[in-house]
């Protein structure tokens, strides 16, 4: 769910199949870590993205000025918790986000402007503990990963 109650909803086949066969563990980081919905948007204040939030060197902010980065942290906290109960590989994040973005987020003057080659608070944990992250535009380059992880004779499931 986005901080304005709206969503930005995938479909298609691969999802329908994953959650059809139970793979699917949908969380918000931003309303696990106490945030509301609605809620003002925030963004990233400072340079290096969702990494340097989690090293103490940038923060997220809301539109309003207010500083919500524990909450962001705590989000990501129970969002890697919940990964690793699953034994989770991967996940799948809506890119742009403060949080989830995978390859884009927002570049903290609540306008248009966007940083490439930076993740969100979330995927950056995430990634840092070993699960890949994708975008959901991304879920063919997903699937491929699952399925070779799948085949793999490392595989205790095969």
């Amino acid at each position: 769910m986005r901080f304005d109650g709206g969503d930005k909803r995938v479909e298609g086949e691969i999802l329908a199949r994953w959650r059809a066969e139970g793979r699917l563990i949908p969380i918000c980081p931003e309303m696990a870590g106490g945030l509301g919905v609605p809620r003002p948007p925030a963004e990233i204040q400072g340079n290096g993205g969702g990494l340097a939030v989690l090293q103490g060197s940038a923060r997220v902010e809301d539109l309003q000025g207010r500083d919500v980065t524990t909450a962001f942290v705590e989000g990501a906290r129970r969002a890697l918790a919940l990964a690793r109960e699953h034994a989770a590989p991967i996940a799948v994040l809506t890119d742009r986000s403060p949080s989830c973005g995978t390859t884009t987020i927002h570049d903290g003057t609540f306008g248009v402007g966007m940083c490439p080659g930076l993740m969100g608070v979330t995927a950056a944990l995430l990634h840092s503990e070993g699960i890949a992250v994708f975008a959901q535009d991304a879920l063919l380059e997903a699937e491929k990963m699952v399925l070779a992880l799948e085949a793999s004779p490392a595989n205790p499931s095969r």
